[in-house]
């Protein structure tokens, strides 16, 4: 109830308009999705550089003004957030806010964390959660589109196809807005991919331009368009993947023609041949079946002693849901076979009687006690063998469940989840078996959308006609983000810069002679402005003993368990950096003394 108070108010407080050729969109503004950024990996630090107008704010106030092009490093130490901006270090504590400005270009403004990476157009929250940074990234949903639809759907795919992609994520990311906690998606698959936005990727952005505002409702409430990359041929309903109640009216179970159609669905191929030289694999699921069988007639019941002579027949059945549902969860195969039958040899007749040959052991009666004589040497008893291969009178037929094992056996699983479409097709020489579906399969289908838009030439609301058969298309507000203006005092032009303190002088070292192993090395792995931690002990966690300037002449004494560590000295400290900062210094070799 709580979730379907949200929605609805989501959907009053929004422009409802009607879906009509070339109509504007409202211009207030879209609403915002806060996106935790899992897919950065933050550990302890964060390199930014802020592409745009940035303040930043702790505890709720704005604290500092950042130019177009600054770059800011936040490290964790210690349980606490510092900032790092051009010499000049802060404690933040722990949390601090990177909010966008206004600018004269908002429409490429925004943070990148690699100099030339995506960029990622919001304020940045970052906040401390079990024991490393937790980057949460505040945007409008039109600019959060811009990160998805590229990545949930290739750039190259139709742009019509794209329009239905960005309808879709726009109305995923709308009903995933949740007052109640303080991120609403992630950036990873659990909700939809996110990398940020490549302005290179023109196609996808003209299909979030074009479709601006575009939701789909249903009974007056915001639909849920649920998209996977290949349905195998025919949609699944919601409620046939995920328990829990809803109203999902506007989905149906149809046969999907363009997914079938399009070589880029992904197709698993498995062959059972009819002359019976099926692999071992699957002889071996058919086995438990015949073991009684194969027993009650005598037959061994050892794998190597049963043989599929040919396979006559092959039928798929039982769907896994009501009609019209085709995804089957059985096989029925008809098969000839042949096995081998232990054979006991009979042992000879004793010398000297009128038997035959052969004949087989038996108690004899009991007679007169005979005279003690001396105990012969015991009969060897006769050695049971396998006789060759016998055709069974009749055929078996044995049904074997597709799910999990058969469909594994085979090499048909595309997905994790058991729920691909197989079906059976026969030739002269094989039964062929043919597994789609790629993903959950329920509402459209990514590659049927590429197919029907680029060989029918379908418009992105016929594919989500096609797809949502119950939802009607509506606009919503999709207007520019309003920012911030930054405060005029900490925007303005400071005045000239101090002359900057003097660095302390570097550490002597003194030479002499080295130990064995040891060298002389430099910290060069660093930039003129900033120092390398020497620490306590050989990890990041470690007490800072001193700071370390470029330049820094140091001798190494050894490489530590971890080696990227090395325990070093000056002549006037010791204690570990990291090798990957340090260049070693090629010392002149002494002369040999002349005679």
């Amino acid at each position: 109830m709580k979730r379907f108070v949200q929605v609805l108010c989501l959907l009053l407080c929004l422009v409802l308009l009607p879906l009509q050729a070339g109509a504007e969109a409202a211009e207030s503004p879209a609403p915002n999705v806060r996106v935790l950024l899992r897919r950065l990996g933050l550990t302890d630090r964060a390199d930014l550089v802020l592409d745009g107008v940035y303040t930043a704010t702790l505890d709720g106030h704005v604290s500092m003004a950042f130019p177009q092009g600054s770059k800011v490093t936040v490290l964790l130490r210690e349980g606490e957030m510092y900032l790092f901006y051009q010499g000049m270090s802060l404690r933040v504590g722990e949390g601090i806010t990177f909010v966008r400005n206004e600018s004269d270009d908002n429409a490429h403004t925004g943070i990148r964390f690699d100099e030339n990476g995506t960029l990622y157009p919001g304020h940045l929250a970052l906040s401390i959660e079990e024991g490393i940074l937790r980057p949460i990234l505040t945007l409008s949903v039109e600019d959060y589109l811009l990160g998805v639809v590229p990545y949930e759907m290739s750039e190259y795919f139709p742009l019509e196809a794209l329009k239905a992609q960005a309808v879709c994520a726009r109305i995923y990311a709308l009903s995933k807005i949740n007052a109640s906690r303080d991120y609403d998606v992630v950036d990873t698959t659990n909700d939809q991919v996110f990398k940020g936005v490549n302005y290179n990727y023109t196609n996808a952005i003209q299909a979030v331009r074009d479709t601006a505002g575009v939701v789909g409702t249903y009974n007056g409430e915001l639909a849920i368009c649920y998209y996977s990359a290949s349905n195998g041929g025919q949609t699944e309903l919601v409620e046939n993947v995920w328990s829990g109640r809803g109203d999902w009216g506007y989905y149906a179970m149809v046969d999907d023609p363009y997914d079938l159609e399009n070589p880029e669905s992904i197709v698993r191929t498995a062959k059972i041949p009819k002359t019976g030289d099926v692999s071992e694999a699957l002889k071996n699921l058919l086995l438990p079946d015949m073991e009684e069988q194969l027993a009650a007639q005598g037959y061994d019941t050892a794998p190597e002693s049963f043989r599929i002579d040919s396979v006559t027949a092959a039928v798929l059945g039982e769907p896994a849901f009501d009609e019209p549902s085709r995804m089957m969860t059985q096989l029925t195969l008809t098969f000839t076979w042949s096995g081998r039958k232990l054979v006991i040899p009979t042992a000879p007749v004793p010398t000297g009687t009128p038997e035959a040959d052969w004949y087989m052991f038996t108690t004899p009666e009991p007679t007169a006690t005979p005279t003690p004589t001396a105990t012969p040497a015991p009969t060897p008893a006769p050695t049971a063998t396998l006789s060759d291969f016998i055709p069974a009178q009749e055929s078996a037929t044995i049904t074997l469940e597709i799910f999990p094992e058969l469909i594994r056996t085979l090499g048909l699983t595309i997905n994790s989840t058991d729920n691909e479409m197989v079906t059976l097709r026969e030739t002269d020489t094989h039964f062929i078996l043919e597994a789609r579906r790629y993903g959950h399969g329920v509402g459209m289908s990514q590659r049927g959308a590429q197919w029907m838009a680029g060989q029918y030439g379908k418009q992105f609301h016929e594919i989500m006609e096609f797809y949502y058969p119950g939802m009607t298309l509506m606009r919503v507000q999709s207007g520019d983000p309003v920012l911030p203006t930054a405060p005029m005092v900490l925007a303005a032009t400071p005045a000239p810069p101090a002359t900057p303190t003097p660095r302390p002088t570097l550490m002597p070292v003194t030479t002499g002679e080295l130990p064995e192993g040891a060298y002389l090395a430099k910290v060069m792995g660093i930039d003129d402005d900033s120092s390398l931690n020497l620490r306590l002990e050989p990890t990041q966690a470690s007490e800072i003993l001193r700071r370390l300037y470029k330049h820094q002449e140091l001798i190494v004494l050894e490489v530590c368990e971890d080696p990227a560590w090395v325990k070093v000295k000056t002549d006037v400290i010791e204690g570990y950096v990291m090798i990957s900062f340090l260049e070693k210094v090629e010392t002149e070799a002494t002369p040999a003394p002349t005679e």
